[in-house]
């Protein structure tokens, strides 16, 4: 029998699991219900395949009736600012739940959550496919072999470009009540790289960051003409504008259904009303003394990410450049390098691609070869998905995340927001008030990379 679910919050994000349930896990799982407080997206994705043509259309205040129908588990792809809210109900409802990252984006709903799974015993599993991208599971096979010692600094910097970096400017996101901010939001994905690849927990987070580029005041000292407010018009456009017409789904999903709850997808990235940082920085203590100096910015030339593991043997240093440059016609409608292919050659000094390169103490540096697989994130999404509907076969890398995972993800963004408010490093299980220990590891890796964070 395969396993029943229901999907809540039908936007972009819901299109990876519903893609699944229709395609390669039909076999293990059976769509009930979508569930949206916008009809027109539910409806959408609903009509997108003939086998979920008897799909029941519900909203957000019908989940436990949906529940209640028989479903064995809930996928939550909502807004970052609702997921709390729906974990705690689909696990009281009695269902298990899926949620995108991040888990929740502050502490008082970490808390909830954390005791709604003790008081119901069913389970929350996070979703973290960057575990499974090829490259970062090269870099953790070398850490937990033990090549280059124990780890005791980790230096991180994400970069996000013109196109992709400035979508979180023009939606939801804007508006760090909804989000957490890109600390929160988009930085769980680094800092769960991170816990990840040490076997270690985050301790005393200090940060520094703000709002430098985008927003209606930062233009104007830029000297920057004023947008439109929203993307969507006609005649001339300027790089930082998105026209959801120029892309069917979002068309579809956002222009076509707006009517029904105001949601624009398209507004000004340099309008008033953002209170997102887009840039930020942080110190971290882990256990085991290792720290993390990691660093963020939203509006590079270029996409991508350099991290350099320091360890007591040699270093382990990895380079990916997802977009290498932003042009003004031909890569913009390709918002996220990462999950979608860019087609437009690079032009510059700067090319696409990965390098992973080790290097011991008294020994030539050496470049790790790094497998590609098919799909998005390198074939990575492919094969968490594979885990999320068929359950964890082979794992010894622990790849696999559960809610812990996704706490230990959020608490350093949640405790770096904190840090900026108050000036101050802040105690992350003070912060927080949630067991974040991690639990033995398993398997030869696991217990070699538990080995290389003490």
């Amino acid at each position: 029998m395969p396993t029943r679910y229901a999907l809540i919050g039908t936007g972009h994000r819901a299109q990876m699991y519903l893609d699944a349930i229709a395609g390669d896990h039909a076999a293990d799982a059976e769509l009930v219900a979508l569930l949206d407080s916008n009809p027109g997206r539910r409806q959408f994705h609903r009509d997108r395949y003939e086998v979920f043509a008897d799909v029941t259309l519900a909203g957000p205040d019908e989940l436990e009736q949906v529940i209640g129908n028989g479903v064995d588990r809930v996928i939550v792809t909502t807004p970052d600012r609702y997921h709390a809210d729906y974990v705690v109900r689909a696990l009281e409802a009695g269902a298990d739940v899926i949620v995108e990252k991040p888990l929740t984006i502050d502490a008082p709903s970490a808390r909830r959550i954390e005791d709604a799974i003790s008081r119901t015993g069913h389970k929350v599993l996070v979703t973290f496919n960057y575990r499974y991208s090829p490259r970062n599971t090269a870099l953790k096979e070398i850490i937990a072999s033990g090549e280059i010692g124990d780890v005791v600094s980790v230096n991180f910097e994400w970069v996000l470009d013109t196109s992709h970096g400035a979508d979180y400017f023009r939606r939801w996101h804007r508006d760090k009540v909804n989000s957490g901010g890109l600390f929160v939001h988009k930085a769980s994905h680094h800092f769960d790289l991170v816990n990840w690849w040490t076997a270690a927990v985050p301790q005393r987070v200090y940060a520094r960051g703000g709002l430098r580029f985008y927003g209606q005041d930062n233009a104007a000292r830029q000297g920057r003409d004023p947008l439109p407010e929203r993307g969507t018009h006609d005649g001339d456009h300027d790089p930082f504008e998105l026209d959801l017409r120029e892309d069917e789904r979002l068309r579809s999903l956002y222009l076509e259904t707006e009517q029904h709850d105001g949601y624009h997808r398209d507004q000004s990235v340099f309008g008033p009303g953002i209170t997102t940082e887009d840039n930020f920085t942080a110190i971290v203590d882990y256990s085991g003394d290792v720290v993390l100096t990691y660093a963020l910015n939203a509006h590079c030339p270029w996409e991508g990410y350099r991290v350099a593991v320091n360890g007591t043997a040699g270093r382990a240093e990895l380079e990916v450049v997802e977009r290498a440059e932003v042009v003004a016609k031909g890569d913009e409608t390709v918002v996220d390098p990462s999950a979608s292919a860019v087609t437009a050659a690079d032009d510059g000094a700067r090319t696409r691609g990965d390098r992973l390169v080790v290097q011991k103490h008294f020994e030539p540096a050496r470049e790790i070869e790094i497998p590609t697989g098919e799909g998005s994130h390198g074939g990575g999404d492919a094969l968490m998905l594979r885990d999320i509907f068929q359950g964890v076969s082979d794992d010894p890398l622990g790849r696999a995340s559960d809610h812990r995972d996704g706490l230990r993800a959020i608490a350093v963004g949640v405790c770096g927001n904190a840090s900026l408010e108050t000036g101050q490093a802040v105690d992350v299980a003070e912060h927080m008030g949630v067991d974040l220990t991690r639990p033995a590891p398993s398997g030869p890796l696991a217990a070699a990379a538990a080995g290389a964070a003490r």
